[in-house]
């Protein structure tokens, strides 16, 4: 991490205290005991005064404002109630622009609707605050001129490093004017990039789904994918295709479903298009592969609305594993990801390459795992 600076003060000049009553001026007090010693405004303001007050050094009092690990929970418990007792206050501004740090993560993700964010989310924020920082979280509706937007408070320095959850496309663009500046891609990623990244592995995530289906005996298995600009879409889209292909089983274009939307309504839509193939010939799938969880409950949906079962008529897989998964009648077997995880993951890859930027930080997979409940 990086070295301890001592923070300033940031208080408004207090008032004079005394042990006995105020005093009005020019008059004489009516009590008649006597005042005490007074006592220094700035007395417990100062870092100093807060060592004083905990017994400890100024040097300890820093670690603890600048959350270092390397102090004794006792301790650091012992300094946080002195600060609390004297009500010191660090001026962050001032340390800001002593140190060139904003103490400030930006979290880029492409859709906040999408609940499958939320769990990485809250995971890089308790990374983040465990190390005294910051998380803003940023919305780039997978726009490049947005995220280009956010990497410029890089450059200016307004925030100290950034999480990117965005289309890997759009980090390739950016990738060349962006490579020197201190940032991890997570869940999408392009390892020829040279950015540290954390994800799993995609394309054999989305072969273990089909076969679940293979080994359910299922033959005629569609797949509702999302935009291919995507690279977790075309990596799931492999793993399926080459699942299929591996048990001598040619997949049909009417089985294959690319969407520009991952929501409720777009998993209903096409799982009724599913149901209906355009060519007499091809007899309609017996499970469909969703490649999330938000669009496999909107195909649920889609099925139930044209009188089909699950799973005694079609077998549904979904992917993520988000909460809903588990609630859906009937529950949904998924792919799970470790969500959480990703994104603690994420915050120490970019916490390690800021407090060594010429380190090499290494991509990071996670392991998924495949959840079987009623659907299937």
């Amino acid at each position: 991490m990086r070295p301890d600076v001592q923070p300033e003060l940031h208080s408004e000049p207090q008032p004079e205290w005394r042990a006995g009553p105020r005093r009005q001026p020019h008059a004489q007090s009516r009590s008649s005991e006597p005042a005490g010693p007074a006592r220094p405004a700035a007395e417990g303001l100062s870092i100093a005064g807060v060592a004083r007050q905990a017994g400890v050094s100024v040097a300890t009092v820093s670690r603890v404002l600048n959350a270092h690990e390397n102090v004794r929970p006792a301790t650091r418990d012992k300094v946080l109630a002195a600060i609390d007792a004297s009500g010191y206050r660090v001026n962050e501004l001032a340390r800001n622009l002593r140190t060139a740090e904003s103490r400030l993560l930006l979290t880029m993700v492409p859709d906040f609707g999408n609940p499958f964010y939320a769990e990485i989310v809250r995971g890089i924020d308790s990374v983040a605050r465990q190390h005294g920082y910051f998380m803003l979280l940023c919305d780039t509706g997978a726009d490049a001129g947005r995220e280009r937007s956010y990497f410029d408070l890089l450059r200016r320095r307004r925030a100290d490093g950034a999480i990117c959850l965005d289309p890997a496309t759009i980090q390739q663009a950016l990738g060349e004017a962006s490579s020197a500046l201190p940032w991890v891609a997570c869940c999408e990623f392009e390892p020829s990039m040279g950015v540290p990244y954390v994800g799993i592995d995609n394309y054999r995530a989305a072969g273990d789904a089909v076969r679940h289906l293979l080994a359910r005996g299922h033959r005629r298995i569609a797949l509702i994918n999302s935009d291919i600009d995507y690279l977790y879409a075309r990596q799931r889209q492999q793993g399926y295709l080459d699942a299929l292909t591996e048990a001598g089983i040619t997949p049909l274009e009417d089985w294959r479903m690319n969407l520009n939307s991952l929501d409720y309504e777009a998993g209903a839509s096409a799982a009724a298009v599913l149901m209906e193939p355009s060519h007499p010939k091809n007899a309609a799938p017996t499970a469909i592969f969703a490649v999330s969880d938000t669009l496999a409950t909107g195909v649920l949906h889609g099925l139930r609305s044209i009188g089909k079962r699950v799973p005694d008529d079609i077998a549904v897989v979904g992917f993520d594993d988000i909460s809903i998964a588990s609630q859906v009648d009937p529950p949904l077997t998924t792919i799970a990801q470790p969500m959480r995880e990703l994104g603690e993951t994420a915050a120490r890859l970019l916490l390690q390459r800021l407090a060594n930027p010429l380190a090499s930080v290494p991509g990071v997979l996670l392991p998924h795992r495949l959840v079987i409940r009623g659907s299937t």
